[in-house]
């Protein structure tokens, strides 16, 4: 039996308290300093709804060891905690736990393992957010202090070991990135005896369709058969008959992300993409598609260079119809396919290599810390919290 075990079998051997976040701490929410008034030489960072500090600051209005929320935002729900004297902004619940109650750290790993639940309960419509009262009234488990003390230390240790080999695989997948990014540019870079052919000359392109965020949201199915592409990540998957037969592409191709993140995107499945972008196909026996797509992501910065120019990021169908692919022969091409192909499986495919490595500890570490957390309620704790009892 583990010193855990025996610990729970002293002290709660019929479950725990559950209480709400307001009966062990106070939640206060930050105040706005404006980023020239920060300094970046300043002692204290500056928490202001993100995952991270945003800057320094030569005051600060929160003292170390504190739980912080992100209120609103993108991140909003995001838990994190904090070892330093800091700044909270104003989009920053501050948690400060009463010690004769509880371990501050244990608190911060309860959050941290709920923090999908806060998310699921932002208010909805407009900005994401979490109200104050949502984070007071936020039930979580307090086991007592000599249980709440030995998990701490258990995942402070498991913490730092996932880390640390977080941190050493994601130094490896980095390298491994520049090796490709340098392989790939040697591959990808030809003399004059090689002809170089506009886009327009090579490929036939296609439109998308018209679609909003807001339908794509709607049509959404796990298991769809037609992916419509949007802005950066963003994708739903459909059904055939949710979109006009016309605007489904079944050729592998390449999609032009053309506003805000200017990226290209090769996809073998039958798609469509939002009708402010646009496509290509080869018809061309002597042009493999997915050799384009290399070369076009090898030269990415420069479309980039001319859409930054633009008020809104932006490319215009010319700038890549224009664009001139070298062009060796066909079996060249393939060649470097292969290569490329067994490259970029290895540093960017979810379901193999390096990056899946990560994503496995981390829902290694994440089972574990869950199955710490989780405790039975006391019988009379079923259907709500006590008070907790100084």
């Amino acid at each position: 039996m583990s010193k855990l075990d025996k610990l729970i079998d002293e002290y709660c051997p019929d479950g725990v308290e559950y209480v709400r976040i307001k009966e062990v701490a106070s939640v206060s929410i930050g105040e706005f300093v404006h980023k020239n008034k920060q300094n970046p030489n300043g002692v204290y960072p500056v928490y202001n709804g993100g995952i991270s500090y945003t800057g320094f600051y030569d005051e600060f209005n929160r003292t170390s060891n504190k739980i912080i929320i992100s209120a609103r935002g993108a991140n909003a729900g995001f838990v994190n905690r904090v070892f330093v004297d800091f700044w909270a902004g104003n989009s920053c619940y501050t948690i400060s736990v009463e010690e004769k109650y509880s371990d501050w750290n244990f608190i911060y790993y309860v959050l941290k393992n709920s923090e999908n639940k806060l998310i699921n309960e932002q208010q909805k419509g407009g900005i994401p957010a979490v109200s104050k009262k949502q984070v007071e009234e936020f039930y979580i488990p307090l086991p007592p202090l000599p249980v709440q003390q030995e998990i701490v230390r258990i995942l402070d240790n498991f913490t730092e070991l996932t880390t640390e080999l977080t941190a050493e695989l994601t130094a490896e997948l980095t390298a491994r990135k520049k090796q490709y990014e340098y392989y790939r540019d040697k591959l990808l870079t030809f003399g004059d005896e090689v002809p170089r052919v506009a886009i327009s000359d090579l490929l036939v392109r296609t439109k998308g369709t018209n679609i909003t965020a807001q339908r794509m949201k709607q049509l959404q199915k796990e298991n769809g058969e037609v992916r419509i592409f949007a802005g950066g990540k963003t994708y739903a998957d459909v059904d055939f008959k949710d979109i006009p037969q016309k605007d489904i592409n079944l050729k592998p191709s390449i999609i032009v992300k053309s506003r805000g993140i200017i990226e290209f995107e090769y996809y073998d499945k039958p798609f469509s993409h939002k009708n402010e972008f646009w496509s290509y196909y080869s018809e061309n026996k002597n042009v493999n598609i997915k050799f384009v797509y290399y070369y076009l992501s090898k030269n990415v910065n420069y479309f980039q260079h001319i859409a930054n120019n633009m008020q809104m990021p932006q490319i215009s169908i010319p700038v890549t119809d224009k664009f001139k692919i070298p062009l060796p022969p066909i079996e060249e091409q393939e060649r470097i396919v292969s290569i490329l192909d067994r490259f970029d499986a290895l540093c960017n495919d979810l379901t193999s290599g390096l990056p899946a490595e990560i994503e496995a500890r981390q829902k290694q570490y994440e089972y574990y810390r869950d199955k710490l957390l989780t405790f039975p309620a006391r019988p009379k704790d079923a259907n709500g919290a006590n008070e907790v009892k100084a």
